[in-house]
């Protein structure tokens, strides 16, 4: 019999990670994610791999988000060798994302030293390198979409695209245990079945255990077009105020579609006024690998793109400035009214959004909109739960921008999309919800049962299954 572990994302958004056992396959870990929110130091500190890295014969990747692929380098660190399955796109983003991630932690880990040395405190050594993160690129093994290929003795895996990000995958994994066949649908990350850029999800029908995410379990997005209207809305009251929209966005993905989003109204005539700073390199980076990748994207947007006589998403936004290097972030400072900013991270857990923070969050006339989900204990998800002051470098600063949320740019499916994904499977399968806070899992797994009489199993970090 399989055996199915699951030591992330288990009743909470971020750490995908589950391990996989059987005589088919030996131990193969579906996703290695880091946990995010609060320091990034004492989180990578804190994070425990309560498994053998040397036991584990591979990884299973779904995408390249730090929290389904941050804790590869750890794992590497600890004895892992083995190769790390992916699709194509992924690999290209894996390293991008594992070498940024690395460079911050790096970062702030000696400046954590420097006080720990002021203070007669022992020095922390780190738990993992920039050669592990080298190591574990090198074990990655890409496959193509709707490619068939082994996995241990007895099992093969195909990958399906998710929709959710470049180069993310749906994971069908297929065992044969006692001649007797099993297949295990993993969702990964779902998108959003009419986000730009991205392909609807791959629609499968098969499958004995689907493992699926819930992130957005509890509700529904607003329509793409209500969004863009909203999001009219807030840049021409900010621009009535005098202020300054900030946009924290992670640098794959949500980043390249609210590019998208943009470069359609500045086609429209609405962004002349506006100008657009995208302070990430991280993002800058990732928005040039899209364009490498245009084949695997929708190809309606894309068309659309090429009949603007542009050939990629950073030329579709001419009035787009990018900041690559610290001074040009800083020089965005100095613009006092009229600026969209779009830096990392995501969460506000770290990257450039936060220095904008420190300059612009007091002021009224300023304003922070969130276009992505927040984790409980990041910043972003203190900021939309109301928090009137935060604390920031060691300093408090009071919250007076407007704080917006525009749930229709999530890349993540919603509610009735996840149901209606699930829906067409034959069976219908056993279904083990994952990767949301419990809310969203029990409003998901009362909604499942209602319409379409699937009882959902919603398992507790360490907690394991049959099947």
């Amino acid at each position: 019999m399989a055996t199915l572990t699951f030591h992330g994302a288990a009743q909470e958004v971020t750490g995908s990670c589950h391990l996989l056992e059987s005589p088919a396959l030996g131990r193969v870990l579906l996703d290695c994610g880091l946990h995010q929110g609060g320091d990034a130091v004492e989180r990578l500190h804190e994070e425990t791999l309560p498994f053998d890295p040397k036991a584990i014969d591979a990884v299973v990747l779904s995408h390249a988000h730090l929290d389904h692929s941050g804790r590869l380098p750890l794992l590497v660190n600890r004895g892992f060798n083995g190769l790390i399955h992916c699709t194509e796109a992924t690999v290209d983003l894996l390293e991008l994302m594992l070498e940024d991630a690395a460079g911050l932690y790096l970062r702030d880990l000696e400046r954590a030293n420097v006080r720990n040395r002021r203070r007669g405190k022992p020095l922390r050594k780190a738990d993992y390198s920039r050669a592990d993160v080298h190591k574990a690129l090198k074990q990655c093994q890409p496959h193509a979409y709707g490619e068939t290929w082994s996995l241990g003795p007895a099992a093969t895996v195909c990958f399906h695209d998710a929709g959710h990000i470049l180069g993310s995958a749906i994971v069908e994994l297929t065992l044969t245990e006692k001649a007797r066949r099993k297949t295990l649908v993993f969702s990964g990350d779902l998108g959003k079945s009419d986000a730009v850029l991205m392909n609807d999800p791959a629609v499968l029908t098969r499958a004995d255990l689907v493992m699926m995410e819930a992130t957005y379990g509890d509700r529904n997005h607003r329509s793409i077009d209500n969004t863009l209207a909203e999001l009219g809305e807030i840049l021409q009251a900010t621009w009535e105020r005098g202020g300054n929209v900030m946009i924290p966005s992670f640098a794959v993905g949500r980043t390249q579609e609210i590019l998208f989003h943009l470069g359609r109204l500045h086609q429209r005539g609405e962004l002349s006024r506006w100008q657009i700073f995208l302070d990430s390199p991280m993002a800058i980076k990732a928005t040039r690998l899209y364009d490498r990748w245009f084949h695997l994207l929708d190809r309606d947007d894309v068309k659309h793109i090429e009949r603007s006589h542009h050939s990629s998403i950073e030329d579709f936004l001419p009035n787009l400035n990018c900041a690559v290097s610290t001074d040009e972030s800083m020089a965005i400072n100095r613009i006092k009214a009229g600026a969209i900013i779009i830096a990392g991270s995501g969460m506000c857990t770290g990257g450039r959004i936060r220095h904008h923070f420190k300059h612009r969050i007091w002021n009224a006339r300023n304003a922070l909109v969130f276009i992505g989900f927040q984790a409980r204990n990041t910043l972003g998800r203190i900021l939309v739960d109301g928090a009137k002051h935060i604390s920031m470098f060691g300093e408090d600063y009071v919250v007076k921008a407007r704080i917006e949320t525009l749930g229709g740019f999530s890349a993540h499916a919603d509610q009735s999309q996840l149901a209606d994904w699930l829906g067409h499977f034959d069976g219908p399968p056993r279904v083990v919800l994952v990767h949301g806070e419990p809310r969203a899992l029990d409003a998901l797994s009362h909604k499942l049962w209602k319409e379409q009489q699937i009882r959902c199993e919603v398992p507790a970090i360490g907690e394991s299954l049959v099947f």
